[in-house]
């Protein structure tokens, strides 16, 4: 990372373009001498996308947050984040009684919360393709506080129960676990469109104009969204590429609650009445925000009518499901 920050040319191009930088009236190779600011950065990518020399802020802050983690005796000394952790690490609502099948659908933390009557519709109807499910969190949010080495144990339970049953295939739901897990697990993994496509099941969005948003991690190369444009009829619209994350990455919006807020409600300003996207923690918080008409491609897709359960609701829907 060192030699990545020698390359600034301090050209602000990246305080301009995030708010937390901006705020701080810094630039990258400012920030990596800030190791106090190391949980205050959302690990959106923004400023990788707009750098001329490839410096991501994103690998910085990890980068520090490792090093805080190593100097706390591989502990993280932040009370702020200890629901989470007791959530977490390791995930209290893993399930893994239904694991034993070729395919095995992953639908991650957040969707099941949000979305839990076209998580069972898609558990039901799988069960007639002989797809199996895993309810465990792909890790990245612990990774990303810094706690590498939990994260890599953690994991080892999906590791181990994917060489116990022969799983050769695991469909994932959420854009976080597909690139975190892709980098991870030495398996094949493919995007639940793919599989829907597959089966030849879902039905087509012929909505005129979609104003969409990216989800940060699959932003810049789209690899995610790729798999979803064979549903899709209409126009694509991408009306919200200046809103720089939808305030929840990287757990800062614990340190920086303001701008978490700003960067959440800055959709209402577009000037679209809809958003469109595919990950289950930007519709929950664009709702919880104001921006009521966000929706998810999948629920559209599946034709499921769902009441967006927002506060303890969707903790207590995460529990349910392991028990499924």
């Amino acid at each position: 990372m060192k030699n990545k920050i020698e390359k600034c040319i301090n050209c602000k191009l990246c305080t301009k373009n995030c708010d937390f930088l901006e705020k701080y009236n810094m630039d990258l190779s400012d920030f990596s001498k800030k190791e106090d600011l190391a949980y205050n950065c959302f690990l959106c990518g923004k400023c990788r996308e707009v750098c001329p020399k490839d410096i991501d802020g994103k690998a910085i802050a990890i980068d520090m947050r490792q090093k805080k983690v190593a100097q706390g005796n591989k502990k993280l000394i932040d009370k702020n984040y200890n629901m989470l952790l007791r959530e977490k690490n390791p995930y209290i609502f893993a399930n893994y009684k239904n694991s034993n099948k070729k395919s095995v659908l992953f639908p991650g933390c957040n969707f099941i919360s949000f979305y839990p009557k076209t998580s069972k519709a898609l558990i039901n109807t799988f069960i007639k393709y002989d797809i199996g499910v895993i309810f465990d969190c792909c890790q990245k949010p612990i990774d990303e506080l810094g706690l590498k080495e939990d994260a890599n144990k953690n994991l080892q339970r999906l590791r181990d129960t994917i060489s116990k049953e022969n799983i050769e295939e695991i469909i994932v739901v959420c854009p976080n676990c597909y690139y975190f897990l892709g980098e991870k697990l030495d398996i094949k993994i493919v995007t639940i469109y793919e599989k829907l496509k597959e089966l030849n099941m879902g039905e087509k969005i012929k909505d005129t104009c979609l104003p969409l948003y990216y989800p940060c991690p699959d932003r810049k190369e789209k690899l995610f969204f790729k798999t979803i444009t064979p549903f899709i009829e209409g126009e694509i619209k991408d009306s919200f590429k200046d809103t720089q994350c939808c305030g929840l990455g990287g757990c800062a919006a614990t340190k920086e609650k303001d701008i978490a807020e700003n960067m959440a409600k800055s959709v209402s300003l577009v000037g679209e009445k809809e958003l469109f996207t595919y990950c289950a923690s930007c519709v929950g918080n664009f709702r919880r925000k104001g921006f009521k008409n966000s929706y998810h491609l999948l629920s559209l897709i599946l034709n499921v009518d769902e009441e967006i359960p927002l506060g303890i609701k969707s903790l207590m829907n995460r529990a349910l499901f392991k028990f499924k």
